[in-house]
């Protein structure tokens, strides 16, 4: 099972609106989410008071590259708006060893992409779930 669940608070370098931002290849932020399929997912683009949000979250039965487009989207809304922030948390228990057993996190800080290790979930066997839990 693969599951993600995250958020950027969309923001330019300086004064710049989060509307008006463009990638390398041209492509607007509002571009970036259209064309993100996220697998079964959700992946949105919303305004709420005047700020521009993205919201990702979902579940699959392996990694595969419509769920690889939203680690891409992380890294090019990193790109068009430099002074973005926010987190990526995901789980992939197919990965090999204890990282299997873990959440894993990507923090976004003015637009750049940091590796986390997240504490709060993992290990997922005992934290959130039981050895023999059937789910």
């Amino acid at each position: 099972m693969f599951e993600f669940h995250g958020w950027i608070s969309v923001h330019g370098a300086d004064e710049e609106p989060p509307a008006a931002l463009r990638g390398p290849d041209g492509a607007s932020v509002a571009d970036l989410v259209r064309y993100t399929d996220g697998g079964p997912g959700l992946v949105d683009l919303r305004w709420m008071n005047g700020e521009l949000f993205i919201h990702v979250g979902g579940f699959a039965n392996h990694r595969s590259p419509d769920v690889d487009g939203v680690f891409d989207l992380f890294r090019r809304v990193g790109e068009a708006a430099p002074g973005s922030y926010g987190l990526l948390h995901y789980r992939d228990d197919e990965e090999p060893g204890e990282s299997g057993n873990a959440f894993h996190v990507w923090v976004m800080r003015r637009g750049r992409l940091y590796e986390a290790t997240d504490t709060l979930l993992s290990p997922v066997i005992p934290t959130i779930e039981d050895l023999d839990d059937p789910s």
